[in-house]
């Protein structure tokens, strides 16, 4: 039996678990690994928006992390909310003397209820983390703006090209997401430095319970990329999800923007479907 991919999320956390650790934790499971968790900020928050963040010590940051290395072969970081400049470069100088096989960055910037997840004098650090250690960046048409420092793609072929041309300048694949576009798809691209574009198509739900997509995706991709090539990674991944959105609904969780159904798969697959 092939080993089971052990997974480290870096990310904040959602009372409400939708989204943060929490949601990365089951998106990790459901991907098949061993998910665990070191947190970056303490987040109240629930399906209608943020409330207050707490940051912890840098120092108790770095007890998380050593605990965790200092005990587990790590197979894949997923790198959610930072915060700010000294959690980032807390995490960035962890990674420069503790080498992982994957590392998925998810660069939060803004919730999509609108609240800033991300000081700005942060975004560099974030890009120089990104330059130094990710194996892939999972940007939102918004935060992909930020990084390019571009206004956002109206269009997916808009944002492809502002893919290629920060992958290129980082030197990291990125996958391009059209979520936060409108049409009859909500596709997915992987784009490598090179230029080279492998597009996993999916149909757009009409739903509002889309919170914690992101983290979602970024998570069970980067549990994937363990055992997986590139394209398959990103092909399982932008299934499952849609299939998490497709059924997000029968949640009932929350009174504004409810979290993605992460199980369904498994509940479909259990029941012989």
């Amino acid at each position: 039996m092939a080993r089971i991919p052990r997974v480290l999320s870096i990310a904040g956390t959602d009372p409400t678990g939708g989204a943060g650790i929490q949601a990365d934790l089951k998106s990790i499971a459901a991907a098949g690994g061993f998910g665990m968790c070191v947190v970056t900020a303490l987040v109240a928050q629930n399906t209608q928006g943020v409330r207050e963040i707490h940051t912890p010590p840098q120092s108790f940051l770095r007890a998380q992390l050593d605990a965790v290395f200092d005990d587990v072969t790590v197979d894949a970081v997923k790198i959610g909310m930072l915060g700010d400049v000294d959690t980032t470069t807390t995490v960035s100088d962890f990674l420069s003397s503790h080498d992982v096989p994957v590392v998925v960055v998810d660069p939060v910037m803004v919730a999509t209820s609108g609240d800033r997840l991300l000081t700005e004098d942060a975004e560099e650090a974030l890009r120089g983390l990104i330059r130094d250690h990710a194996t892939v960046v999972t940007p939102n048409i918004p935060e992909l703006a930020v990084l390019t420092g571009e206004n956002p793609a109206a269009t997916f072929e808009e944002a492809l090209e502002q893919g290629r041309r920060y992958a290129a300048s980082a030197n990291v694949a990125v996958l391009v997401k059209g979520g936060h576009l409108t049409g009859e798809h909500a596709s997915n691209a992987l784009v490598t430095p090179a230029g080279d574009v492998h597009t996993a198509e999916v149909p757009r739900v009409s739903t509002k319970n889309t919170h914690g997509t992101g983290c979602s995706l970024s998570s069970a991709l980067a549990t994937r990329l363990v055992t997986d090539s590139d394209i398959a990674a990103v092909e399982w991944a932008s299934d499952w999800l849609h299939e998490a959105i497709a059924h997000a609904d029968e949640l009932e969780v929350g009174q504004g923007h409810g979290p993605v159904h992460h199980f369904h798969r498994l509940y479909r697959l259990a029941d012989g479907v």
